[in-house]
C-alpha cells in the first residue's frame, strides 16, 4: 500500500493512500470520483466529504480501524471536486439518483453512510431516499436546513442569499472558488498553519495534530485535480430546500456535534435530532466543528450495532467474531 510522507516541523508524518481510486460514469457524461479504504472484503460505509473537501477526506484513525473491524469505507466525491465532473444539483435529494448508480456500479446492495459538515445533507437525503438499501445514517457537524418548513435556527440563514448574489454578480457557479482556491498547490502548508492559528481553540488542538493536517493538506490537494467547484455548488445547495421532510427518515440516525461549534451552530444539530423519528444526538462538550474527525471509533459502533439490528441477520463481522470464538 502506498504513503505519501507529509512533514509538521521536523516530525515525519506518512498520509494512508487509498485501496483504489476511481471513477463511477454517469449519464450525460459525467462521472464522481471516489477511493476505497479499510477491508476491501468487507461491508460497507459510504462517506461523505465535508466542504470543501474530496475522496481523501477521511480521519487518519478510520481506515485501519475499518480494517481491523472488517469495514469497506467507500468515500464518494461530489461533483465539482476531485476525478468529479462540474454539475449542480437541484436540490440536495437529487444526489440519491448519482448515488444509486455509483452503489450499483461498486455491486454494493447495502451500506451505512456519514457524512462530515457540508456532507451532511447528503447523508440524510440518502437515508430518506434509499430506506431499503441504508442501514444506518451518522451526521458529523453537519449543517441543517436552511430554507423552507424545517428551518433550523443558527447563523446559516444567509445562504439562501448566495445564490441570487451571484445571478446578480453574473458570476458562474462553478468559477467562483475554482479561482479564489487554485493558489492552495502552492501555499497549502503555510496556508493551513495559518487558518490553525486563526481557528476557534476548540479547533486548534485537532487541526495542529501532524497525522490530521497531512490529511486535510493531501485532501485539499486532491480537491484542486477538478477545480474546488464544489464548494460553490454546494452552498447553493444548501440555500435551498432539501426536497424531502426530516420526520420522514426511517433510518436509525445519530448526528455528532460539539457544543462550541462556531461554523455550524449546535442548534442545528439539536434540531434535525428532534425533528428525524429514530434519531439520537451525542453532543461533544468544548468540541468545535472538527470535533467529527476525532469520533470515528464511536461512528464505526454505532453504524456496526445499527446494520445488525436492521439487518435482522449477522453482520459480516459479527459472524468473522463468532467464528473465531468456537475455534477457541
Amino acid at each position: 500500500m502506498a504513503h505519501e510522507p507529509a512533514r509538521e516541523d521536523e516530525v515525519l508524518v506518512e498520509v494512508l493512500e487509498p485501496n483504489l481510486e476511481s471513477v463511477v460514469p454517469l449519464p450525460g457524461g459525467r462521472a464522481l470520483g471516489y477511493a476505497e479504504f479499510g477491508d476491501p472484503d468487507g461491508d460497507a460505509v459510504l462517506w461523505f466529504h465535508g466542504t470543501p473537501g474530496a475522496r481523501k477526506q477521511i480521519p487518519p484513525d478510520v481506515p485501519e480501524l475499518a480494517r481491523r473491524r472488517g469495514w469497506r469505507i467507500v468515500a464518494v466525491e461530489r461533483p465539482g471536486t476531485g476525478y468529479s465532473t462540474p454539475y449542480t444539483y437541484g436540490r440536495a435529494l437529487d444526489w440519491v439518483d448519482d448515488l444509486r448508480r455509483v452503489v450499483d456500479h461498486l455491486t454494493i446492495d447495502r451500506f451505512a453512510v456519514v457524512g462530515l459538515s457540508g456532507g451532511g445533507p447528503f447523508v440524510l437525503a440518502a437515508a430518506y431516499g434509499l430506506p431499503d438499501r441504508v442501514t444506518a445514517a451518522a451526521v458529523l457537524g453537519g449543517i441543517g436546513p436552511t430554507r423552507g418548513p424545517e428551518t433550523a435556527p443558527g447563523m446559516t440563514r444567509f445562504l439562501p442569499l448566495i445564490e441570487p448574489l451571484l445571478a446578480a454578480a453574473r458570476i458562474p457557479i462553478g468559477e467562483l472558488l475554482t479561482h479564489l482556491i487554485r493558489p492552495i498547490r502552492a501555499v497549502a502548508d503555510p496556508g493551513f498553519d495559518l487558518y490553525t492559528r486563526v481557528a476557534p481553540a476548540s479547533d486548534r488542538a485537532v487541526m495542529r495534530e501532524p497525522a490530521m493536517k497531512a490529511m486535510f493538506i493531501n485532501d485539499l490537494v486532491t480537491a484542486c485535480e477538478g477545480g474546488l467547484r464544489a464548494p460553490a455548488t454546494d452552498l447553493v445547495v444548501f440555500g435551498r430546500e432539501w426536497g424531502f421532510s426530516l420526520r420522514d427518515i426511517t433510518v436509525p440516525t445519530r448526528f455528532w456535534h460539539g457544543d462550541a461549534d462556531g461554523i455550524v451552530p449546535l442548534s442545528h444539530g439539536e434540531f434535525m435530532a428532534a425533528l428525524v423519528p429514530d434519531a439520537t444526538l451525542v453532543v461533544t462538550p468544548g468540541g468545535g466543528h472538527f470535533a467529527g474527525f476525532v469520533v470515528g471509533p464511536d461512528v464505526l459502533g454505532f453504524v456496526d450495532e445499527a446494520w445488525t439490528d436492521r439487518a435482522h441477520r449477522p453482520s459480516k463481522r459479527t459472524r468473522t467474531r463468532r467464528a473465531a470464538a468456537s475455534k477457541g
